[in-house]
């Protein structure tokens, strides 16, 4: 949860920047991080994916009701992980993505970490 934290702190920095694909970038990353480190502090291995999709199904498979995070829009940050870091033709991500694509992957990233952070809390009592 440190790592997730720290790219979501990035995530932010870099929208207040104007840097808006890597605003996305570290915000899929925060989302990602999180549901890995949930997956290992109830003992499983993560699936080696970057698919948030195929991580909440592997949250749910431990028993975990995972309703809340197959609501958030998880697929655009699936997606926003490759191609923020690599050009589409002749298109450099930078110019892919811009102010509200920032928003709509740090709001979805910070309802993860939120999310994650609740079902902790659940596993410790």
């Amino acid at each position: 949860m440190r790592q997730a934290d720290n790219d979501l702190a990035m995530a932010n920095f870099a929208r207040d920047g104007g840097f808006h694909a890597q605003a996305c970038f570290h915000g899929t990353q925060a989302a990602e991080k999180a549901l890995k480190g949930l997956l290992i502090a109830l003992g499983e291995e993560p699936p080696r994916s970057h698919s948030r999709e195929r991580l909440v199904d592997a949250v749910g498979e431990t028993g975990l009701t995972v309703e809340g995070l197959r609501a958030l829009q998880l697929k655009a940050l699936s997606r926003m992980s490759t191609a923020t870091r690599y050009p589409d033709g002749d298109e450099a991500p930078a110019d892919l993505f811009e102010a509200r694509d920032c928003e709509l992957a740090i709001g979805i990233a910070a309802s993860v970490l939120s999310w994650v952070r609740e079902a902790l809390q659940e596993q410790r009592r």
